[in-house]
């Protein structure tokens, strides 16, 4: 693995493991800072689906693979990063993991945010995916700061 792999994030919010796990796991909780209309509620095992509306980006949809959803201390999907292409079909590619992990911390919860598995992705898209999402991972730490922040 290198350290172009795997993009991890870490940040302390001041709100309960309980508050965090909403924000994170409910579906239309989710969608609102994170900026993604879903069609139905996070399920492991199974394809969450729906509509991103962050501004630019509306075009596109959704799409991931839940894979753990373990009560207040992991939450993780499989996606395809940066899909952004209109009309191309990354189901052949490598997708990458996306997990949530949560720890108590005297003032709240810590939030350690990894995605892994760049290096499966084609040669032609990886440094670009890995690039955005870098960048887009570190506007989400910000978001969901703010959303559960705002809503307690």
């Amino acid at each position: 693995m290198t350290d172009t792999d795997r993009i991890e994030k870490r940040i302390e919010l001041n709100a309960p493991v309980s508050r965090v796990w909403q924000a994170l796991t409910d579906h239309q909780e989710f969608g609102e800072w994170f900026g993604v209309k879903l069609d139905g509620p996070f399920v492991p095992g199974q394809a969450s689906r729906g509509h991103i509306t962050y501004p630019g980006y509306e075009h596109l949809k959704w799409e991931a693979v839940v894979q753990e959803m373990e009560p207040q201390k992991l939450f993780s999907f499989t996606w395809h990063p940066y899909a952004v292409e209109p009309g191309k079909d990354y189901s052949s590619e490598a997708s990458t993991l996306v997990e949530f992990k949560l720890e108590r911390t005297a003032n709240g919860t810590l939030l350690l945010l990894t995605e892994s598995g760049f290096d499966k992705i084609p040669g032609e898209r990886r440094f670009e995916a890995f690039r955005m999402n870098e960048g887009g991972w570190e506007e989400q730490m910000k978001n969901i700061e703010r959303h559960v922040g705002q809503k307690r």
